[in-house]
């Protein structure tokens, strides 16, 4: 005996419109995340008051920060950020330093005449299981929305 599913269409309709609904949570969700881990190595971040690095303060604080994609040329990253099944372009990548604040990664790391001042990995672990939260969240949100036809 044949299985008969009512309502197909409209089921197929509604799952067409999952994967645009889902990606604009999914962003909104890792955007607000990445801000979060953004700004707690900014305020982690080791900084010289007179430059006597070579380089104005707050060098380094300003190199860091998140980009859909890869990390800018010269910066390290700190984790990739993927959107799970809902397509390849949720990749969003935190990083710290540039061409001018190469030393991030000493910093960070430390050197064998340098201890490490981590402010990179520690605010990640700090925030990585919460992202991951609110992306799930954001996933269950607008399937459970579109399910309803919102």
């Amino acid at each position: 005996m044949p299985t008969k599913i009512l309502n197909l269409a409209r089921l197929d309709r509604k799952l067409k419109r999952l994967p645009t609904a889902t990606k604009t949570r999914i962003r909104a969700a890792m955007e607000k995340g990445a801000d979060k881990i953004v700004a707690m190595m900014k305020r982690l971040a080791p900084s010289s008051s007179d430059g006597s690095h070579g380089q104005p303060p707050g060098t380094l604080r300003d190199s860091i920060g998140w980009t859909w994609g890869q990390a800018p040329k010269g910066s390290f990253a700190i984790a990739t950020l993927k959107g799970a099944g809902v397509g390849g372009d949720l990749t969003l990548t935190i990083y710290a330093g540039s061409t001018i604040a190469f030393y991030a990664r000493w910093l960070e790391f430390g050197t064998t005449k340098m201890p490490a001042s981590p402010y990179f990995y520690v605010s990640w672990r700090a925030y990585r299981k919460e992202v991951r939260r609110e992306v799930r969240k954001a996933v269950r949100d607008a399937a459970r929305a579109t399910a309803q036809g919102g």
